[in-house]
């Protein structure tokens, strides 16, 4: 089986982690989820499963359903953390399955805020194939399952700013130099002026940590998905651009470079860190490889250990229940094997 999206490095990956194109959709004929009784969410559920499973799709064969109202709250915010489902998504029962594609780069949510939320996941910087995965297997639904349209709006959503396209394009960006030089308040106002929404990780209601943010368009009506793309593409290559720039100029100083190194000393020899503090020093660590300054890391290792850290993933890989304390040994334990301590 391939990599996972997050075990690679990508295109402009010392900057862009991950690419990732979601679309919003709702079936004919049925009302929005928040007006679904239980029989209804579970008969969409069973109608977009066989939409997905039973086709003639050459990937129908690699997708596996999950009842999410059945596995346990670890395991459903391990989900989260592998930016394979919402927060809104595991956050109370209601019917609610996913449909994974077994390398994760496709993920469908069934009876979110909307039937289907379909989401494609790619390393590094690349909207075009993110986004024609994502316009194949809409298609491909959409014949089978007839998804409420209006001439006038659009597609048809739950929530009036999903309105017309349905499309929310983002990308997962790493700004180290931006954000210790305070650049990025001013940047996200600028940003919002042009549609464009900066928010943390884990989309809306995260804040920025560690220098990792997520770009996104903001306006899905009255503009055309191509559009939209093109207009993040372009104000991610000049975020990019600044970025790199500012890299450079910081990574002569020295008192940048003792924190680099510091932080690459701390991760090869902690015998207990906790999330917060590893994500932290994963960052500089990432700085510091993407500058030159360390060369024995690499940058998919880094990507990897970013999400394979966290807490309800961590526990997933071991396969037990951990107390923080014991977290925080697994978790030191698993980066000092993989940064080379």
């Amino acid at each position: 089986m391939d990599k996972k999206w997050y075990e690679k490095n990508g295109a402009e990956g010392d900057v862009v982690i991950s690419t990732r194109v979601r679309l919003a959709r709702n079936l004919e004929k049925y009302p929005f989820p928040a007006r679904c009784s239980n029989e209804l969410r579970q008969q969409i559920a069973e109608k977009v499963k066989d939409a997905v499973l039973n086709s003639n799709s050459v990937i129908s064969s690699r997708f596996s359903a999950l009842d999410v109202d059945n596995i346990s709250m670890g395991e459903r915010v391990s989900l989260v953390e592998r930016h394979l489902v919402s927060p809104e998504f595991i956050s109370d029962k209601g019917d609610k399955t996913l449909l994974l594609l077994d390398d994760e780069s496709v993920s469908i949510m069934i009876n979110e805020e909307d039937h289907v939320r379909l989401q494609v996941m790619c390393e590094g910087f690349d909207l075009d194939r993110a986004y024609e995965q994502a316009s194949r297997i809409d298609t491909l639904l959409d014949e089978r399952l007839k998804f409420a349209f209006s001439d006038t709006l659009g597609y048809l959503t739950q929530c009036p700013t999903n309105l017309g396209t349905g499309m929310r394009a983002s990308v997962m960006l790493h700004l180290p130099a931006l954000h210790d030089a305070k650049a990025m308040r001013k940047i996200t106002e600028n940003l919002s002026k042009l549609g464009i929404t900066v928010r943390g990780a884990y989309g809306e209601g995260s804040e920025p940590t560690a220098a990792f943010y997520q770009l996104s368009n903001q306006i899905t009506l009255g503009i055309g998905e191509k559009t939209a793309i093109e207009n993040l593409r372009n104000i991610t290559k000049q975020l990019i651009a600044q970025e790199l720039q500012s890299r450079q100029a910081m990574a002569k100083r020295i008192e940048v470079q003792d924190k680099i190194y510091r932080a690459e000393g701390i991760l090869k020899s902690a015998r207990l860190i906790d999330g917060g503090e590893a994500l932290k020093h994963l960052s500089r660590v990432r700085f510091g490889v993407t500058t030159g300054l360390i060369k024995d890391v690499s940058l998919d290792t880094i990507n990897r250990l970013i999400v394979e850290i966290q807490p309800a993933t961590l526990m997933k890989q071991t396969g037990k229940q951990l107390a923080p304390g014991e977290r925080d040994a697994v978790r030191a334990t698993l980066i000092r094997n993989n940064i080379g301590g």
